[in-house]
C-alpha cells in the first residue's frame, strides 16, 4: 500500500505544476453542464430518466445518502469548489428557488444549474432521458439568478461580483453520443456555432472568467466498450469525436477571447488526462480502468447502478476509474479536479483554474 502510494504521488506531481501562492477564492462559482457535475438537479426533475437519487449511488458519501451525483461520493464540481475554500458545492438551482429563507444568502456564493443528460443542443436528450434542462435553459435560470443579485447589491456591484467569479462549464458528451447514434440531424460545426452562442449569452449577462471542461475519451467508457466487438478496446469513433470537439473548441475560445473585451478563459482536455490514467493506470494508483465499479453484465456496463437491478458493487472503489458505466469515480473526480486547479499546458490551456481566478479582469 505504501508503494503505490508512492507510486501515486510521484507520477502525479510530476504531471502538476501546483501554484506556490494561496490562490484567494472567486467571488462565487456558477456551475453549468451534464452528469459530470449534476449536484443533484434532475432529482428534482419528476419526469426525468436520468437521475441517480437513488442507492448505491452515494455510497461513500456521507450516512451514504444519494444525492442525485452520479458517484460513489463526491463529483467533480465538489472537487473544484473543495480546492477553492468553499466547505459545500453550490446547491442546485431547483433546491435554491424551492428555499427562500436561505436563497439570497446561497446565490451570492454560487449556484449549480448543470442537469444530468443535457447538451450544447437544446434536443440534446429529450427523446432518451425527457426531462432535462438544456444549457440554454441554464443559462435562463442564471439570468433570472442575476437578476436577483442585481436587486441584492445593484448593477454596479453585481458586475464586479461578476466579474471576479468562475463559471464553470463540462458539457458535450451526450451531444457527441447523439451525433454518432443519428439522434440529431446536426454536424460538429452546427455544435460550435451553439456552443459560441451560449458563452456569449453567459458573457452578456456578465462572465468573463470561464473554465470549461472538454469531452473526455467517451468510447472507453464502459457502455461504450460493451457496445463494441471487442470490450477491450475502445470504440475509436467516439473518442476522435472527442478529439475534434477539443481542437474546435479550443479554437473557439480563443477567437471569443481576442474579441470579447476581458473574458478569460481556461480549458481542461479531459481527454489527454483520462487517457494518460488509461494507459498507465498503475501510475495513479488504479487496477481497473475498463470496467464499472457499479453495474452488471460484461464490464458492468450493460445494466445501470440501481439497486433494483442487483448491481455489482465492487469493493474497492478507490481502485476503479469508472463508477458507472458512463462516470467516474470520487476518487478520479478527485485527480480531475486537481489537474484542473493546478495543472500545466499539457492539460489544462492556456492557464489553469486557480491561475485563471487569480487573474484581476
Amino acid at each position: 500500500m505504501a508503494k503505490s502510494k508512492m507510486i501515486l504521488c510521484v507520477s502525479f506531481c510530476l504531471l502538476l505544476v501546483i501554484n506556490a501562492y494561496e490562490v484567494a477564492p472567486p467571488a462565487a462559482i456558477f456551475i453549468f453542464g451534464d452528469s459530470t457535475v449534476d449536484v443533484g438537479t434532475n432529482s428534482l426533475l419528476p419526469a426525468s430518466g436520468a437521475r441517480a437519487d437513488f442507492s448505491p449511488n452515494g455510497v461513500d458519501f456521507p450516512y451514504s445518502v444519494p444525492t442525485g451525483r452520479f458517484s460513489n461520493g463526491l463529483n467533480s464540481a465538489d472537487q473544484i469548489v473543495k480546492l477553492f475554500g468553499y466547505h459545500n458545492s453550490p446547491p442546485p438551482f431547483l433546491y435554491a428557488v424551492n428555499h427562500m429563507s436561505t436563497f439570497k444568502r446561497d446565490i451570492l456564493q454560487g449556484v449549480n444549474f448543470a442537469s444530468a443528460g443535457c447538451g450544447i443542443f437544446k434536443d440534446t436528450g429529450t427523446k432518451r432521458w425527457s426531462e432535462v434542462v438544456s444549457l440554454e435553459n441554464q443559462i435562463q435560470q442564471f439570468a433570472a439568478v442575476r437578476g436577483n443579485i442585481t436587486a441584492i447589491l445593484g448593477p454596479k456591484t453585481t458586475g464586479t461580483v461578476l466579474s471576479k467569479s468562475l463559471f464553470i462549464i463540462s458539457i458535450g458528451s451526450n451531444d457527441l453520443f447523439e451525433l454518432k447514434e443519428s439522434f440529431l440531424n446536426t454536424t460538429m460545426e452546427d455544435l460550435q456555432i451553439a456552443y459560441q452562442n451560449h458563452l456569449k449569452n453567459l458573457y452578456k449577462l456578465g462572465a468573463r472568467k470561464f473554465g470549461i471542461i472538454s469531452v473526455p475519451p467517451i468510447g472507453c467508457c464502459p457502455y461504450a466498450r460493451v457496445q463494441s466487438k471487442d470490450p477491450s478496446v475502445c470504440v475509436k469513433e467516439l473518442n476522435e469525436l472527442a478529439q475534434i470537439f477539443f481542437i474546435e473548441i479550443q479554437a473557439l475560445l480563443y477567437k471569443l477571447s481576442l474579441n470579447l473585451k476581458g473574458m478569460k478563459y481556461s480549458l481542461g482536455n479531459s481527454y489527454e488526462m483520462t487517457m494518460s490514467i488509461i494507459e498507465d493506470p498503475l501510475a495513479f494508483g488504479f487496477k481497473d480502468v475498463q470496467s464499472a465499479c457499479c453495474g452488471s453484465g460484461k464490464l458492468n456496463g450493460e445494466n445501470p447502478c440501481l439497486f433494483l437491478e442487483e448491481p455489482n458493487l465492487c469493493s474497492n472503489r478507490h481502485q476503479f476509474l469508472f463508477w458507472d458505466f458512463f462516470h467516474p469515480t470520487e476518487f478520479a473526480s478527485q485527480l480531475a479536479a486537481q489537474t484542473l486547479y493546478g495543472a500545466g499546458t499539457r492539460f489544462v490551456t492556456p492557464m489553469n483554474f486557480s491561475q485563471l481566478v487569480a487573474i484581476n479582469v
